[in-house]
């Protein structure tokens, strides 16, 4: 049978879009029939009006008529009460982009089948879709309990990605916290539940709710990961109470969590504590693999090439033991970094035959062309050159971020041979075969100001600040390069402290704006500035300042000792060398 004015072509295709609708009723009837307890009508759910309902209301949709579509749709669902006809007039409010109405038919079907899982999803998700914060409260707790319980806990802790592009998010916190009340002292969900609060807190900015949240969860049960994952998220040195937390469920952990720890002590400098963190882990789990990538690193770091050689390659050994298929999607980028590391130590005992083999052993494909341009500057360094050149250029490029960084390497192969010129004219001629992109300009400019071409450097520089106003790093090369040649020290200043406003904290900046300081007379605030910079970021270039202020003041002892430590950063360091050359230290 037809509907006049359709082909047999478009009635077909119709009909599959009905099919599932209309077998998910002629099923549901059926199963009911099949209960000879239940009262069932002789009229069949599937008559000719509600069949021809269903259908006007599908042709209403296709032929772009979404309100009577709805409404056809939804009173065929609220007649039928079957799932697949109100999930379709909620598609068909939702693809007309009328949240209202999807909310109406989502409420409907909740309504009319309470037990309904899916319902009540749908009714929480567009009551956030439309911001409606102040209604959620009952639905929220109406889901929460429909959950399975063997599945309630990890649906409690994924509630606040749900809650993310809320505009109240004090409102949001407070009306979680109210559903979630009748759970805080469940033993299954209560450390979940605290913990889920808190997160939401800590969204909301007042982390004094969202510390009290993680107290009280790991009060309910330490061995839960979910109050200590809160309580690390929050862990500064203001806040030492979120430590003691962390603490309190290290006995239990898993090495992940414990190695999250550590990470949050590498970042903030506190490499000692890390390194005991560390040791238990080797001890407590000797193959997990990353404590030993991340103890050799550290090893590294501090010029202790022997151990570092041993940690990294006991680290492949071990990735490399697993199996590809069940290693962990973050290890392709830990071996990556293993290599790069082991290639660092043999470049420092002046292997570079094994540096660069090491190189060569890089196969994940989102570290192959960043192994191969340092393959590049270590071929360089062996008076290849032109070599070095040509494998950059015939180096594959998947994407504009990969042609950018070969320009780059190509000039700093230029830079690091000591040849300004040839790597000038190579930025001049890139800059104008590729206009739209102003790193080539920057470095154009650091070229100009290492060649003592300060107007053409400071010309470049300042069509950087009319090109992007909002980037702070050509008012600091600017303010830096007339500071280091003590020119117009006043202006110096103003600039950097222009790129300071806009990049608030950053070390390097701040580096800057010390050595205009000290440039200015001004030695007292030039050693604040740099010892606040080097210990948010140790830098051999950071180092190679503080050690001169340090030594011109006449704290000799310590200056020799920030060199030092300089030294172990970046022993090839070109300022810190100079530096240290120019003041006569003997270390």
């Amino acid at each position: 049978m037809f509907v006049e004015g359709m082909d047999y072509y478009e009635w077909m295709r119709l009909k599959i879009v009905l099919l599932p609708v209309l077998l998910s009723l002629s099923l549901g009837l059926h199963a009911q029939g099949s209960n000879p307890t239940q009262a069932i009508p002789k009229q069949s759910a599937l008559d000719a009006p509600l069949f021809y309902e269903i259908l006007l209301g599908e042709l209403n949709a296709r032929d772009r008529e979404p309100g009577a579509a709805f409404s056809l749709l939804l009173d065929a669902a609220q007649k039928t009460k079957d799932p697949a006809v109100f999930r379709r007039a909620v598609q068909v409010a939702l693809q007309a982009r009328s949240g209202e109405s999807a909310l109406r038919a989502a409420k409907a079907w909740s309504h009319a089948i309470p037990e309904s899982r899916e319902a009540s999803h749908f009714v929480l998700q567009i009551l956030l879709g439309l911001n409606h914060i102040s209604d959620i409260l009952e639905p929220l707790k109406h889901e929460i309990a429909l959950t399975p319980t063997k599945e309630r806990r990890d649906f409690i802790w994924s509630l606040p990605q749900n809650f993310e592009r809320v505009s109240d998010r004090r409102a949001a916190a407070s009306t979680v916290q109210k559903a979630l009340t009748n759970w805080l002292n469940d033993p299954g969900v209560g450390a979940t539940a605290w913990a889920t609060i808190g997160r939401l807190w800590m969204s909301a900015d007042d982390k004094a709710k969202a510390l009290d949240a993680a107290t009280k969860g790991m009060a309910s049960d330490a061995r839960s990961e979910h109050p200590a994952l809160l309580a690390l998220s929050m862990m500064s040195p203001d806040a030492p109470q979120a430590e003691n937390l962390v603490k309190k469920h290290l006995p239990f952990s898993r090495p992940e969590f414990r190695m999250a720890y550590i990470k949050s002590l590498l970042n903030a400098q506190r490499e000692d504590d890390a390194k005991q963190q560390l040791q238990i882990i080797r001890t407590q789990t000797p193959d997990y693999a990353d404590a030993w990538l991340i103890d050799g690193a550290l090893a590294l770091q501090a010029g202790q090439l022997e151990l570092a050689d041993k940690q990294l390659r006991h680290y492949l050994e071990l990735v490399d033991a697993t199996p590809v298929a069940q290693r962990p999607a973050e290890t392709a980028r830990g071996r990556s970094q293993a290599f790069f590391s082991l290639s660092q130590v043999a470049q420092r005992r002046k292997d570079l035959n094994a540096a660069e083999a090491w190189l060569q052993s890089v196969d994940n494909p989102e570290d192959v062309l960043r192994a191969q341009v340092r393959r590049a500057s270590l071929i360089a360094q062996q008076g290849r050159l032109e070599e070095a050149i040509a494998l950059i250029r015939s180096l594959p490029e998947n994407s504009d971020a990969d042609a950018a960084l070969k320009r780059a390497a190509e000039v700093q192969l230029l830079r690091d041979e000591k040849l300004y010129d040839r790597a000038r004219d190579r930025l001049e001629a890139l800059t104008k075969q590729y206009p739209d992109d102003l790193d080539l300009v920057y470095e154009l400019a650091m070229l100009d100001e290492k060649l003592g071409n300060l107007p053409d450097m400071e010309r470049l520089l300042r069509s950087l600040m009319a090109a992007k106003p909002d980037d702070p790093h050509a008012y600091n090369a600017l303010g830096y390069s007339l500071a280091d040649h003590n020119m117009r020290l006043p202006e110096a200043i103003e600039l950097i402290s222009k790129a300071l406003e806009l990049s608030p904290k950053d070390p390097f900046i701040i580096d800057s704006l010390a050595w205009a300081q000290f440039r200015s007379g001004n030695i007292s605030e030039a050693l604040r500035l740099l010892k606040s910079a080097f210990k948010d970021q140790p830098d051999p270039e950071i180092a190679a300042h503080l050690g001169e202020v340090l030594w011109t003041s006449g704290q000799q002892g310590e200056a020799t000792q920030i060199f030092r430590e300089g030294l172990k950063l970046n022993p090839d360091n070109e300022t810190l060398q100079e530096t240290i050359k120019r003041l006569r230290v003997t270390l």
